[in-house]
């Protein structure tokens, strides 16, 4: 798949509007894999990405990656910030947190996913930007600079994503995660047509910071296990802080992978909000639908999954191919919510 931004981001160092020393310590900020990479092939490249999907690319393409990096002092720190406002400066500031005395910061957004602010926000903590447009995105870099950079509001951006009580403090979630501060109504849909009666070992698909798999275990005593599968990692730390009173009580597992992969079993049952967005605005119903498949290789015969989505998105065919029965338990609110039954033969 094309990757504007990533072809972006590149953009200054092929251009030769910035130097750097061969073998130069280099950090990239939720990096993602790309043939644009080849321009730090020379490079001392360490990579961060928490996000399960982008992190296995990377290591596909031989590159050095881990989920949280602690080290700084690197020459140049590239970084995609993410869509959701307060992440996305904690990112940038962070890149300026990372970087050497001297070195460079690099970022990229699309132009319809606040490009012109990233441009304004670098500015504001290092006092001017530089930039180049391309591919309908914007990349603005420039040296971290002591003497011109804002101190006291680069700590403030630095705590914009830190983990905080929501809900009245009935849950602990973060900027960046899906319906971070609030519970997301399709799980709550979910969550209200799991029927009490579940029992045995169960998966919950797309964890996200643990509402629908807490909500399980609270509704049905008879649960004895959890496996908690979620693509990223920020959200699934999250979610097994928000499901720590059960510890000791319940069997849990969490699992930071990308569930389109497959998953483990024999469930007795699975339920799951899939994504369908991940990078970008698109629909991606080819990831719920891989949520389906991975759910009915993981049940075990006459298992049960139980699944919620937007009324629009095309699950029905995916649903009939891998469940010998599917039936739609609601309709409301824009989203459907749908059990299917795994054939007792194991189809």
């Amino acid at each position: 798949m094309s990757d504007p931004a990533l072809d972006t981001l590149l953009m200054p160092l092929e251009a030769e509007a910035i130097d750097l020393a061969p073998g130069a310590r280099v950090l990239f900020l939720r990096a993602r894999a790309g043939t644009a990479l080849d321009a730090l092939a020379n490079m001392n490249l360490v990579c961060e990405q928490s996000f399960a999907p982008d992190r296995d690319a990377l290591h596909r393409a031989g590159h050095k990656v881990e989920a949280e990096i602690d080290e700084d002092g690197f020459a140049a720190v590239f970084v995609l910030p993410g869509r959701q406002r307060q992440e996305a400066r904690a990112q940038l500031a962070r890149a300026l947190r990372k970087a050497e005395p001297g070195g460079l910061v690099i970022a990229c957004a699309p132009n319809s996913e606040g490009a012109k602010t990233l441009e304004s926000d670098l500015e504001d903590l290092l006092g001017s930007a530089q930039k180049l447009t391309k591919n309908k995105c914007r990349v603005v870099w420039e040296t971290v600079r002591q003497d011109a950079l804002n101190a006291s509001l680069l700590e403030a951006w630095l705590a914009l994503d830190a983990a905080r009580p929501i809900l009245d403090g009935d849950y602990i979630s973060r900027p960046g995660i899906f319906a971070w501060d609030r519970i997301d109504p399709a799980s709550r849909l979910l969550a209200d047509h799991v029927p009490s009666s579940l029992k045995g070992r169960g998966a919950d698909l797309g964890a996200g910071f643990g509402y629908l798999a807490r909500a399980v275990l609270e509704k049905a005593p008879a649960v004895a296990a959890m496996d908690l599968y979620e693509a990223e990692k920020r959200a699934l730390d999250l979610a097994e802080t928000n499901l720590a009173g059960f510890k000791g009580k319940k069997a849990m597992n969490g699992i930071w992978s990308d569930v389109t992969k497959g998953i483990e079993g024999p469930y007795d049952f699975v339920v799951s909000n899939p994504p369908f967005h991940q990078s970008g605005k698109a629909d991606r119903a080819d990831v719920g639908q891989g949520f389906i498949r991975a759910a009915a290789g993981g049940l075990r015969p006459g298992g049960e999954f139980f699944l919620v989505a937007n009324r629009h998105l095309p699950y029905e065919q995916t649903l009939g191919d891998v469940f010998a029965r599917v039936e739609q338990l609601a309709d409301e609110g824009g989203y459907k919510v749908i059990r299917a039954i795994k054939a007792k033969g194991g189809r």
